[in-house]
């Protein structure tokens, strides 16, 4: 994504951020803190098997803001369903410490896995702060 202040290579070195989502319910928008990696190029979040609200939020509406200390970020986010990445992902270092929660077998086939993209990010309501471009700081 272009736009002042975005530089992937410092928002990954943020462990954790802030994921923004509207509820697939409700409407209102939720954050959750939660941790991310980059790899391969690409931002992942994932967690360990189970409902997490957030997943069923982005499978709903993929729209997302990211918070970091830099500034907060309109994104999509994208399910990943490879098989062959979602192994790629928890057989890095490091995610080690999922496959202390759970077999890998089982994180790779039913743990929630998002990645987030920057470009062309959108949100349909022009009013919605999440339509913003990044914050320069």
């Amino acid at each position: 994504m272009s736009g002042g202040g975005f530089d992937a290579e410092l928002l990954a070195g943020f462990d954790t951020i802030g994921l923004t989502t509207r509820g697939r319910r409700s409407g209102r928008t939720t954050r959750t803190e939660i941790w991310w990696w980059h790899l391969d190029g690409r931002f992942i979040v994932t967690g360990t098997p189970g409902t997490r609200d957030w997943f069923a939020n982005v499978s709903a509406d993929p729209a997302v803001t990211i918070h970091t200390p830099l500034g907060d970020y309109p994104a999509r986010a994208e399910v990943i369903t490879d098989p062959a990445f979602r192994r790629r992902v928890f057989t890095d270092p490091a995610t080690r410490w999922y496959t202390t929660q759970a077999t890998l077998d089982e994180l790779v086939a039913t743990s929630p896995m998002i990645e987030i993209r920057f470009d062309g990010a959108y949100r349909g309501d022009p009013g919605d702060s999440r339509a913003d471009p990044p914050l320069d700081r």
